[in-house]
């Protein structure tokens, strides 16, 4: 079932709804109190609207094992990321399953994600169907006022309650030295906005546990796992890995062949952003066995590209690659055999290729390293644009659709069928 953007809207909103409810439950027996567990002020817990989507959308042809598996490493890897960038906004652990048996960094642990699993598994067959009945039975101008106001109220939520908690491990002396310019009637407001939130996430997480947070960081380019070091391990991993494929479809079929991702450049995407999310997820374990790094990237990768699959297919309506005729494949969109290679390439680059390219990246002079990440940044979003545009267009043109606007007659003119065949030579029309 292809849903339209509203319609995932309304499972997004929805389902952060039973996840304030799921969460305020389970905090009020605890508690024996009522207690807010959202992020926001609003009753939604965001994390369970983004990960039932993402499940929605991503493992719609999946049944039985493979649904619940694949419903169980993306609700951990969302467990995990969510825990650690409040750790990292705020200086906070805000939940902790470090006494419970199997967990990791007390962020996730085996029996939540089976529990997710199984949940994400009666919201397959039976909540989404039920939740588009209601949502079919609402008038179609109400609907779209509905999922409107809530974006809007959302959105102004959100962006008040980021902006008051990032204050919220300074005191508040610094409150007012940050904001001198406002007058004393919005700082008085600001302050009473910021003691309700506060109070509001302390009572939320009596556990919460403050994190010490080294301040001394060597003056150096890019050093450690920041936006600069992992825009420019993107970029890298990116030609690597194109590199990579282009030899292997050498080496195994005897032709060069074109593996970019992009109509600019030999780059695939899809590597660079393995490469900067493994540097991301991994970097605090870049020191752990062999064994857990490749059973990391074993089953992270195989969901990885399983989703990159499933994109590609629903918004450019192509096929780039299908593993049908080898064995112990998905749905032809990934294999064991490939998923074992992305435990090795785990492994390979957290612990020979990361430390060599992460010291020769530093070694960057800090002010034309940050000149070139930003040119780094236009190329590759300028880069990326028009080759979305170029294969929109040519899943337009393979349905017979003609070129009215300007951007298609560009498209058009630039990236005809010819052209576009030689940068995406496995290509295929969906279905």
């Amino acid at each position: 079932m292809i849903y339209t953007g509203y319609e995932i809207l309304w499972l997004f909103f929805v389902y952060s709804f039973f996840g304030w409810i799921l969460e305020t439950l389970a905090a009020a027996m605890k508690q024996k109190r009522f207690v807010n567990r959202g992020l926001v002020n609003a009753p939604l817990c965001v994390i369970y609207g983004i990960g039932a989507v993402m499940i929605t959308v991503v493992c719609q042809e999946l049944t039985g094992f493979w649904l619940f598996l694949y419903s169980v490493i993306t609700a951990t890897v969302l467990e995990w990321s969510a825990g650690h960038l409040i750790e990292r906004m705020y200086h906070e652990r805000w939940w902790d399953y470090s006494k419970r048996r199997w967990n990791l960094d007390g962020y996730v642990c085996a029996s939540a994600s089976i529990f997710w699993g199984f949940l994400s598994m009666v919201m397959m067959k039976w909540g989404n169907t039920l939740l588009m009945q209601v949502f079919h039975m609402l008038p179609e101008v109400f609907r779209i006022i509905l999922i409107l106001a809530l974006l809007i109220l959302l959105g102004l939520d959100l962006a008040a309650t980021l902006i008051i908690m990032s204050g919220r491990s300074r005191r508040m002396q610094q409150w007012e030295a940050v904001d001198e310019w406002l007058t004393e009637i919005s700082s008085s407001l600001g302050r009473k906005i910021y003691s309700s939130v506060d109070a509001r996430i302390q009572r939320a997480y009596p556990e919460a546990k403050v994190q010490k947070v080294s301040r001394e960081v060597p003056d150096v380019f890019a050093y450690g796992c920041s936006f600069d070091k992992i825009l420019w391990l993107f970029v890298i991993g990116a030609f690597l890995g194109d590199l990579t494929e282009t030899i292997f479809c050498r080496v195994t079929a005897g032709v060069w062949m074109s593996r970019s991702s992009v109509v600019w450049g030999p780059f695939s995407i899809v590597w660079g952003l393995a490469i900067a999310a493994a540097t991301l997820l991994l970097y605090r374990y870049r020191d752990s066995s062999d064994g857990f790094l490749f059973a990391a990237g074993t089953f992270l990768g195989g969901a990885y590209e399983y989703l990159c699959s499933v994109f590609t297919e629903l918004v450019f309506g192509k096929v780039f690659w299908d593993y049908s005729e080898i064995p112990f494949n998905l749905g032809g969109r990934i294999n064991l055999l490939y998923c074992f290679f992305w435990g090795i390439a785990a492994v390979v680059w957290m612990k020979l290729l990361y430390p060599v390219l992460s010291s020769l990246i530093e070694k960057i002079p800090k002010k034309a390293g940050k000149i070139l990440t930003w040119v780094l940044v236009l190329f590759m979003c300028c880069n990326i644009a028009v080759s979305c545009m170029a294969l929109v267009r040519s899943d337009q043109r393979s349905r017979g659709i003609g070129a009215e606007k300007g951007w298609q007659k560009m498209m058009d003119e630039r990236f005809d069928d010819e052209r576009l065949n030689r940068i995406y030579p496995n290509a295929l029309d969906a279905g």
